[in-house]
């Protein structure tokens, strides 16, 4: 680590706060250069002790750059990460206020529901297929606090991996019989379609997500729970929304998924 500890209290406060806030902020990098890995994480996690220290539970985890060719161009090994709060979650068909977001964006995923603890190093697609509980469709959200949404890899990994929201709903169905790779993804926003996609866009199957999760999580000496939810990353890219847009996910076998915004 580079920063020492008042700093990344510092700096997880500065983002914690431009988030509640709804206000952007220059990428911390600009001031923090020679920040690493180890910082970002470090700020992150002190953001999720903030939320944690105000009440709020963490029920899961969410992969980015979940696609081999952007790990490639951004020169990293494996996929980054990030948490998922309670206070995140909105029901389906919900509402969500956009004068609390900066600038959303919307992201077509499978989510993964954990029935017992996935553990790395080592983990991988069929360890994670006989730990799952079931799956089921989800739109995620994603509000980086930075301004224009320009940032860099350690900038958005201490920002949360840009989490905002995210709903889940549809059908909750064993994987018994499905076949995670081809199951076919349309999103549509206010009847239009927008995405589409299918499952091995995400690493060539959605559970490689989740397996690279739990192997980076081992070497911080962190499992992924029992009863976890797992956001496995975006199918398609992500389609900006604003006030008065309604978003719709349908998903093959899963049923489908739908959140307003107003």
């Amino acid at each position: 680590m580079s920063l020492d500890n008042a700093i990344i209290a510092a700096l997880a406060e500065h983002l914690e706060t431009a988030e509640l806030r709804a206000r952007d902020v220059p990428k911390i990098t600009d001031q923090h250069p020679d920040m690493d890995w180890q910082d970002a994480y470090a700020i992150q996690y002190e953001i999720r002790s903030r939320k944690q220290a105000r009440g709020a539970r963490i029920v899961g985890l969410k992969a980015g750059l979940t696609s081999r060719a952007k790990m490639k161009q951004m020169g990293v090994a494996t996929p980054v990460f990030g948490f998922l709060a309670d206070t995140f979650a909105v029901e389906d068909g919900g509402a969500i206020d956009t004068r609390r977001l900066i600038h959303p964006k919307v992201e077509p995923e499978i989510a993964f529901v954990t029935r017992t603890r996935l553990t790395g190093p080592g983990c991988h697609i069929g360890t994670v297929l006989a730990a799952t509980d079931f799956v089921m469709p989800a739109i995620e959200i994603i509000d980086s606090r930075y301004r224009d949404f320009k940032f860099d890899l350690k900038s958005v990994v201490a920002d949360n991996c840009s989490s905002s929201r995210f709903v889940v709903g549809g059908k909750s169905v064993a994987i018994d019989g499905l076949d995670l790779r081809t199951l076919g993804v349309v999103m549509e926003k206010n009847g239009e379609v927008v995405a589409i996609g299918a499952g091995a866009a995400v690493l060539g199957h959605p559970a490689a997500s989740v397996a690279m999760l739990a192997n980076a999580l081992a070497a911080r000496g962190e499992e992924i729970p029992a009863g976890s939810l797992i956001l496995t990353g975006g199918i398609t890219e992500a389609v900006a929304v604003t006030q008065g847009d309604s978003v719709t996910l349908r998903v093959q076998a899963l049923g489908s998924v739908r959140v307003r915004f107003v």
